[in-house]
């Protein structure tokens, strides 16, 4: 079991002192929008994933007045286990660039900085792989939908951080490949410029086919498994008879071993090598993978209605739970933001129940009566009110 009993935030988005205490079972963060709520589960997903699922640069978690004057922001979380706690700090470090004073006085809005992150587990450094699998998180939100609407990069994303937090050489095997990928397509340019030769493409071909390979097997295990968990939960949520699964869909033609894979992904490369050069991008490999969403033999993510579509993305959220539950042995924490005013009352019944099976859960909500309607004084409830948090 593993809950998060403490958070502690500075100068984290709105928040500029927050010391919570968190109890197990159900959590409920109530209040209007733009209040805070979804901060809150931002920094408890940071410290499972080791960054922001909201930011596309890191800064941006830090309170801006904050980082004009220089000072540091801090993710920081106290997580019970069935072993020993678990301490878990991000912090970033805020480094002012040097023509920002002028900028300052000329434009209070205009502040150039950047963030150095710094992580530490029970006090000992660690790098952001060091840290994904420590804690395990399955975050549910309303952008979900774009797992079933949204691009391909949305979906690898998905499966990126299920499968980092359930096996960490996953986690060293993809930031390896991603390093290959730009160090290939930069030979790929200068090839195309005449600035490299041919031949130097063979090393990075070679890399590219082990890592990648690698994780193509991962993903092909977990996707059988992910499958099986959506039709089991598309059937405990009442839908219809229909059989729902998800089919991995690689760049490459998986083979039936490692080995054949292997081979299939080098052949690719010299059949691809005159576009990639001309192109100076790498063509195929798992950077390229998707995965669709079937509801019988309609592929979702082109027949299916906003509501239907939620309820895939729902379903494969559940999945991802139930998942990391059976592989580390131990359920993760659930965070729901602001999805269940959404459902109808008999789905979101259904849902509720779902996460009692879990050691804590935590929601948010702009109306409380929504959760504590089936929970009661059963759940902990907090109003989080203009980056302030205060238990009701």
């Amino acid at each position: 079991m593993a809950v998060i009993s403490q958070l502690f935030l500075t100068n984290f988005r709105s928040f500029q002192e927050l010391n919570l205490q968190l109890s197990p079972g159900i959590i409920v963060f109530h209040g209007d929008n733009a209040q805070g709520k979804t901060t809150l589960l931002e920094a408890i997903y940071l410290l499972a994933i080791a960054r922001s699922y909201r930011a596309e640069n890191e800064r941006e978690v830090v309170n801006f007045d904050a980082a004009k004057r220089g000072e540091q922001g801090l993710v920081g979380g106290l997580v019970l286990q069935q072993t020993e706690p678990l301490s878990v700090y991000v912090g970033y470090q805020t480094l002012v660039l040097p023509d920002s004073e002028k900028n300052d006085v000329e434009d209070n809005n205009v502040v150039r900085y950047s963030v150095r992150k710094q992580i530490r587990v029970n006090k000992i450094a660690r790098t952001s792989s060091q840290l994904i699998g420590q804690v395990s998180a399955v975050l549910f939100s309303a952008e979900d939908i774009d797992l079933v609407y949204g691009s391909p990069s949305r979906r690898r994303k998905f499966l990126n951080i299920l499968i980092s937090q359930a096996d960490s050489a996953y986690v060293s095997s993809l930031q390896r490949y991603q390093r290959v990928i730009h160090q290939r397509n930069q030979l790929l340019k200068s090839i195309r410029e005449n600035r490299s030769e041919i031949g130097e493409l063979e090393y990075w071909d070679e890399q590219l086919v082990i890592e990648g390979t690698h994780i193509i097997s991962k993903r092909q295990v977990c996707m059988l498994t992910l499958s099986e968990l959506c039709l089991e939960h598309h059937k405990s949520l009442g839908e219809s008879d229909t059989v729902f699964q998800i089919k991995y869909i690689p760049s490459i033609t998986p083979g039936r071993s490692a080995d054949e894979t292997s081979t299939h992904f080098a052949e690719s490369l010299r059949e691809l090598r005159k576009r990639e050069i001309f192109s100076a991008t790498t063509l195929i490999g798992p950077h390229r993978d998707d995965f669709s969403m079937m509801d019988g033999v309609r592929n979702l993510g082109t027949f299916s209605s906003r509501g239907e579509a939620r309820t895939s993305a729902l379903i494969l959220r559940l999945a991802e739970a139930s998942y990391l539950s059976a592989r580390r042995g131990d359920p993760p924490i659930i965070l729901l933001d602001d999805v269940l005013s959404e459902m109808d009352v008999n789905r979101r019944s259904r849902v509720m129940s779902k996460l009692r099976d879990y050691p804590q859960s935590i929601i948010t909500t702009t109306d409380r009566g929504i959760v504590s309607e089936y929970f009661g004084e059963t759940a902990s409830y907090f109003l989080v009110a203009k980056g302030a948090v205060q238990q009701t």
